[in-house]
């Protein structure tokens, strides 16, 4: 189950998606989820889907690596989707017992299963062709006008890039935990929800003191090595736009206008 959580993590290949810069695929993101959240419309989400897809057929990471990252959020996007179906007023479609379903409630819930499905999707691709040293750099270039706000800029991007090295570390520390606890006994896997949640603790517990463990050992590495914070600092790899970028800034403003048009001209 762990080894399933894909999510964070890169996949190591060669596709025009990977060669972008960093900073390209961060405004893609953030245009394509602003998107998804702009109209209530059927037309607009054909259009994202395809995007979507296409953006995955140049990826070139197997549908079968991003959907296994999936199980993951699948609780959660069951629970959003109940959650708009039985509290959301409306046209009653049918009641039972104390629980009424409308027709507006089914109408949100799909919209929302489908935005959540593909802002996961969307932003796991981000980590997916992105590794964690340029996806902080192009965050700390994009954020660089937020200095004159005396905003740390290069320290929120280093927590980032920290945060997602650690991603397969602690999945790899909690795979280990979980076998050892299996080999001694523990159940996981069957009873109900309350006991399975109860089952967690002794892999929480030492998965904690082994994060906060790490957490240390990597803050006294970096002071015996002087870090001092971003000023001063030169890039070993500075990033520069190239022709494909500008060809991905166009494709991505022909999208956002394309999504305009069709959340004005068809609202439903």
């Amino acid at each position: 189950m762990i080894r399933d959580i894909t999510i964070g993590q890169y996949y190591q290949t060669k596709s025009a998606l990977h060669s972008l810069d960093p900073r390209t695929k961060l405004i893609g993101v953030l245009v394509y989820l602003v998107s998804l959240f702009l109209f209530n419309s059927i037309s607009v989400y054909i259009i994202a889907t395809i995007f979507l897809v296409s953006v995955i057929i140049l990826s070139r990471v197997p549908l079968s690596y991003i959907l296994k990252g999936m199980k993951s959020m699948v609780f959660i996007l069951l629970l959003t989707v109940i959650f708009n179906i039985f509290l959301t007023p409306g046209v009653p479609v049918f009641t039972f017992w104390k629980f009424r379903v409308t027709k507006e409630g089914l109408i949100i819930a799909g919209y929302t299963a489908i935005r959540l499905l593909y802002l996961i999707v969307g932003s796991s691709l981000l980590t997916f062709t992105t590794t964690p040293n340029n996806l902080t750099d192009g965050l700390e270039s994009l954020m660089k006008p937020l200095r004159a706000f005396r905003v740390p800029v290069h320290e929120v991007a280093m927590m980032m890039s920290i945060a997602l090295r650690f991603i397969p570390i602690l999945l790899d520390e909690t795979d280990k935990i979980m076998k050892a606890q299996q080999a001694r006994g523990a159940d996981f896997e069957h009873g109900n929800i309350l006991r399975r949640a109860k089952s967690l603790v002794p892999i929480l517990v030492p998965l904690f003191v082994s994060a906060f463990r790490r957490a240390n050992d990597l803050a006294m590495a970096m002071e015996a090595r002087c870090y001092r914070g971003g000023d001063g600092r030169s890039k070993m790899k500075p990033l520069k736009y190239k022709a494909q970028d500008i060809t991905a800034f166009i494709t991505l403003a022909v999208y956002f206008a394309a999504v305009i048009a069709a959340g004005r001209i068809s609202p439903i």
